[in-house]
């Protein structure tokens, strides 16, 4: 450490000094910065980090290629005018369920652009289906992801959810910018080392 601009003596009275620091100092606890936490350890379950902490993408090669499957699902809920329309295929910027199906389809080829540690994935199939329930005026999409391969389609699956309802949600806003999804899980996994998963029944929201 060294003073600059006291002619290297203690300040006197209110007298403001310079002060420089090179590298090897120690600073004074109140001219530190805020405390940084210790990065995760090598035994994190967290399996996106390495041992130094830094975010990776887990290197899948000794891994077996099987075919693998996924599906998940979730639900746009909405006013009863608002299903009607959707229900009728009369919404003001067209087919509703078949643009979204569409949407969702597209979203799940694109899930390592959106998703910045996925592996991207050959998908070899993606089937997206709506429910329409009147009674709840709710809207459900189910995708079903399939490939062969070193790692899951579990993401695929659930992005082609959202996006499937997000698409929902914008071709409806100008008629009802309420509506909320909710209830987006995975259902089932199928293939690789965890073998066979599937959520416990009522796992979902009502």
């Amino acid at each position: 450490m060294a003073i600059v601009g006291c002619a290297g003596r203690p300040a006197r009275g209110g007298e403001a000094c310079i002060v420089a620091y090179d590298r090897t100092t120690t600073l004074p606890a109140r001219f530190r910065g805020p405390h940084r936490p210790q990065r995760p350890r090598m035994n994190s379950p967290l399996t996106h980090f390495d041992a130094q902490g830094q975010a990776h993408m887990v290197d899948v090669a000794d891994k077996a290629a099987t075919h693998r499957i996924a599906r998940a699902t979730g639900r746009i809920r909405m006013q009863p005018d608002t299903f009607a329309l959707v229900a009728q295929g009369q919404a003001k910027k067209g087919d509703v369920i078949g643009i979204a199906r569409i949407a969702a389809i597209q979203a799940a080829k694109r899930t390592a652009d959106l998703v910045p540690l996925c592996h991207p994935l050959p998908l070899t199939r993606v089937a997206v289906e709506f429910e329409l329930d009147e009674a709840g005026s709710t809207v459900r999409c189910t995708a079903q992801a399939e490939t062969v391969g070193r790692t899951g389609v579990e993401m695929e699956a659930l992005t082609a959810v959202q996006v499937g309802l997000l698409t929902v949600y914008d071709m409806c806003k100008a008629v009802d910018r309420g509506m909320v999804m909710d209830d987006i899980r995975l259902l089932e996994k199928q293939g690789g080392k965890s073998g066979h998963w599937v959520a416990a029944p009522g796992s979902g929201t009502a």
